[in-house]
């Protein structure tokens, strides 16, 4: 059996995640649950979950200010939240798992899907989520990826482009290293467009910093620094001509 903890400050939302887990991950044991920062931490403190639900906003505090107490975080955490967009970024950069209220069973379920496959170091997970969400106004030098085998941390200057792959989103690196990623393109486009990267085409995003040419002949399409092509839709052909003009 998995063990987990359940921190959230609304009873009705502890009440509701217990029946989903029951009836979805019923291998998922329920070993106890908080309403808020100190009770959480005291309950930490006593029993250690294999894997933590931990809602960020709650009356006494954060998810985050519980974590900053703790010495040591051995489990994996899932994070909850109703509506803080930022705070959602951060964690796709640093590529922990959340879910949005209400929780949606069908992510619920992929949540702790990944929760299985997790291999990376929860505490240095929450160290990189914890920079991004503090220093939120400063560029983000690092990004978490989910392959199928594992979890690779790179450095988004190191990318120069991403290609839709259904749903799954194919990263090329300039040092022509290729990673197949669990995650659509639609998901990067919202978490890189303020990094430098601009989304050409339905199935490609590129960095703007790896531009080498643009070429208008057969329809319009962009040569990349590593010599590959990349093609420009109609649609956006003169937003990326203006977006290189004012490079």
């Amino acid at each position: 059996m998995i063990k987990a903890i359940i921190i959230d400050d609304i009873e009705q939302a502890r009440i509701t995640l217990k029946k989903d887990l029951e009836t979805y991950s019923p291998d998922i044991e329920i070993i106890g649950e908080a309403n808020g920062v100190i009770e959480g931490a005291k309950l930490l403190n006593k029993i250690q979950p294999d894997i933590l639900f931990l809602d960020i906003q709650m009356q006494d505090g954060s998810g985050f200010d519980l974590l900053d107490i703790l010495k040591d975080i051995p489990f994996k955490i899932i994070f909850i939240t109703a509506s803080d967009a930022h705070a959602i970024k951060a964690f796709r950069y640093a590529a922990i798992d959340y879910l949005m209220k209400p929780v949606d069973p069908d992510e619920l379920v992929t949540a702790i899907n990944k929760y299985r496959n997790q291999k990376l170091d929860e505490n240095e997970k929450y160290k990189l989520l914890n920079y991004s969400l503090k220093n939120h106004h400063k560029p983000n030098e690092r990004l978490a990826l989910h392959t199928q085998e594992k979890i690779h941390i790179v450095n988004i200057g190191d990318i120069l482009r991403c290609e839709s792959n259904v749903n799954y989103t194919e990263f090329h690196f300039t040092a022509s290293k290729k990673l197949l990623v669990t995650k659509t393109l639609k998901d990067f486009e919202d978490l890189l467009s303020d990094q430098g990267f601009y989304r050409v085409h339905q199935s490609h995003l590129v960095n703007t910093k790896c531009i080498k040419e643009f070429v208008k002949t057969d329809g319009g399409y962009l040569i990349m620094n590593d010599g590959s092509s990349v093609p420009v839709s109609v649609r956006k052909r003169p937003e990326v001509m203006k977006m290189l003009e004012d490079l």
